[in-house]
């Protein structure tokens, strides 16, 4: 549907709404009726805008040779600005291309090639729960072991260690409950640093949320604490460890964790051909910092695509390979849900096959690497930019060829639901979030589970659908896409209720809440989001009527001026916020403009918002108008409640560089 046809829907309903609103008081003053106007204008481009960018392209005709491939991969490169990316594609019995597209270093004019070296990302865990499991086998590890008994001297925090202590295992499967790292620790440079000297900077992250073995929350601190333990146990530095145990007997030639050379290694871009930032020397070098080629990577696939042999010899068993691949620990995997984080390995569903691998982010980087272990196929790709539409463009072509001549996985029939199934109908929270401190926004996503046809629903607060699953077995349920092929695995389960309350996993744990309290938080939340609005879009009446001499009110005008600096104050913390994820790195986990602006900005928001409440207490109320004075109340009863809400849950005064 066309943007010019969706406009034109909205603003009939909009119309029919403004003229409802008219109709209800006939003597609406003309400033009024163009609050009215404008105020259903805004929500109708919104909702343009995101019904467009839901509107899916047709995907391109899967490419049927290598030839086409590499001209989609080129035009995407060219469409979308990206410099250059490095690729494998690898089947069991070898590799079948890998190649170097476009420029790894666009002032010298450098051709990217099959040995450019490219940022990996966190696809290097991979190496973390291969080591672990190395020594596991050699008897000298158990994924069991307690990290506490193992590390006394690393530092982190669980007040269930006594009867849920943190274990190897917890520490590679991201259900630690630990905070991901806080932008203080991805902003500091970590060369030179040992792997202890790195874990020692900064361990406020490391406080586990709930008990450890129930949730699933992607941690970038629990793998590197696994290094140590390698390191530990072994005598030798972790990255020495990997290159003797696994790159060379993989045959990763070039394969580094550290900095190499500008023409062996890609620059980076933040965007098009824009200067490459400097260098980032991870402070957790473990689990983001390797640097290897195309031909790297396609030893690395070959590696799982043998079930953990190389030419013919087995450098790690083949239950390793199996181990790694399968999640134990979440209260969805116990339940037997197979989808999810094994160890440093996930599994992801593209148009109705089954990927095993890992991704990986680094700043101005993506790569992706994944194989399906059944059909011994697998794929490489990383890009030296942080676009995420060539990424996304990228993987999509990739795939397509690749499965172009397979046949998808059996989808299972569908299985009645649960007879406990009616249990699950309501309300739910998220309740895993990566970082605790971002938690006050994310809470607020709440979705309603509940069934239509047999089918599991998920519905978001103004009830549209947002997915269709149906069941497999148990409390099992695979997706339904709206498009593609049907997803043939379980992904999503219905937790047995146990002490802390009733849960569903779908990636994210969610945790049921009454139905009270999430109609209450809903209406809140738009009661609040209306009226902040309104504050905004109304100013510009009264303050353009302050300047002529007969419209003036003074008594009018604190009760009106702080909620506005209040909202002000709350839009530029939300500002600074998005315009600094370009580069937060940098920009938040320092002290820079943009973070003690976020800080300020937020602590000037609960001051105005506690000044509104003292300036409607001051004010002489029979001097005031009664429908100003209504507004206004209404107004700071909203930033109140907004203030403690932000200042309970530590958004108030927020300082990341700390």
């Amino acid at each position: 549907m066309h943007k010019l046809r969706l406009l034109q829907i909205c603003c009939s309903h909009s119309g029919f709404a403004v003229r409802a609103a008219e109709s209800s008081q006939s003597h609406t003053s003309f400033k009024r009726r163009y609050f009215f106007i404008l105020l259903a204008v805004l929500l109708c481009l919104s909702v343009v805008d995101v019904l467009a960018q839901n509107e899916k392209e047709s995907p391109p005709k899967p490419p049927q040779s290598i030839a086409e491939l590499r001209q989609q991969l080129e035009g995407i490169l060219h469409d979308t600005h990206t410099p250059g990316m490095s690729v494998a594609i690898v089947h069991r019995d070898g590799p079948e291309w890998v190649a170097g597209l476009g420029k790894a270093n666009v002032a010298a004019n450098q051709s990217a090639t099959d040995e450019t070296l490219f940022r990996i990302g966190s696809v290097s865990k991979g190496f973390v729960s291969l080591s672990i499991l190395k020594l596991v086998d050699e008897g000298k590890l158990s994924l069991q072991d307690s990290v506490r008994r193992l590390v006394p001297e690393v530092w982190f925090e669980n007040r269930w260690e006594a009867t849920d202590p943190v274990r190897v295992v917890d520490l590679l499967e991201h259900t630690t409950g630990w905070d991901d790292m806080h932008p203080r620790e991805y902003a500091k440079d970590g060369k030179g640093m040992t792997l202890y000297q790195a874990l020692d900077y900064d361990h406020r992250s490391r406080r586990s949320r709930w008990p450890p073995a129930t949730r699933e929350a992607y941690c970038n601190s629990g793998p590197a604490v696994a290094a140590y333990i390698v390191e530990k146990i072994t005598g030798q530095r972790f990255e020495d460890y990997v290159t003797q145990s696994f790159f060379l007997p993989i045959g990763m030639k070039t394969a580094t964790y550290f900095e190499q050379p500008s023409p062996q290694l890609t620059a980076l871009y933040e965007w098009g051909d824009q200067p490459p930032i400097a260098y980032w020397n991870d402070l957790f070098r473990p689990v983001g910092a390797i640097n290897a080629s195309a031909r790297d990577m396609a030893a690395y696939l070959l590696f799982y695509l043998n079930r953990g042999a190389v030419g013919g010899k087995q450098i790690v068993p083949v239950a390793s390979i199996d181990r790694m691949e399968t999640p134990t620990r979440s209260w969805a995997a116990q339940q037997g849900l197979k989808a999810g984080f094994g160890l440093s390995n996930y599994t992801s569903i593209h148009d109705g096959f089954v990927y095993h691998g890992h991704g990986g982010h680094v700043p101005a980087g993506l790569t992706d690497m994944a194989y399906l272990p059944d059909d011994g196929v697998g794929y490489f790709y990383s890009i030296n930019t942080d676009n995420g539409e060539a990424f996304s463009k990228i993987g999509e072509a990739i795939r397509a060829y690749i499965t172009r001549n397979l046949a998808r996985p059996v989808v299972p029939a569908a299985a009645p639901l649960p007879a406990d199934a009616q249990q699950y109908v309501g309300w739910y929270e998220p309740d895993s979030p990566p970082e605790a401190k971002n938690y006050f926004l994310g809470r607020l996503a709440l979705l309603r589970i509940h069934f239509e046809h047999g089918n599991l629903v998920f519905s978001n607060m103004i009830g549209t659908i947002n997915a269709f699953f149906v069941p497999v077995s148990g409390r099992q349920f695979r997706r339904l896409p709206e498009r593609g092929a049907p997803e043939p695995v379980a992904t999503v389960a219905l937790i047995l209720s146990n002490d802390e309350g009733r849960f569903a996993v779908g990636g994210i744990t969610l945790k049921h809440i009454p139905t009270w309290f999430a109609v209450a938080e809903i209406a809140l939340t738009l009661s609040c989001l209306l009226l902040f609005g309104s504050v905004v879009l109304y100013a510009p009446f009264w303050l353009i009527g302050g300047l002529m001499k007969k419209r003036r009110r003074p008594t009018e005008r604190a009760i009106r001026l702080w909620p506005l600096i209040a909202v002000l104050s709350l839009a530029g913390s939300c500002t600074i916020d998005a315009f600094a994820m370009s580069d937060w790195i940098v920009r938040l986990g320092n002290l820079t403009p943009w973070s003690f602006g976020l800080c300020i900005t937020s602590l000037a928001f609960a001051v105005t918002s506690l000044a509104s409440v003292f300036a409607l207490w001051r004010a002489r109320r029979k001097e005031i108008r009664s429908d100003v004075y209504s507004f206004s109340v209404a107004a700071t009863l909203a930033l109140l409640v907004v203030t403690m809400y932000l200042a309970y849950w530590g958004g108030i005064g927020i300082r990341t560089w700390a």
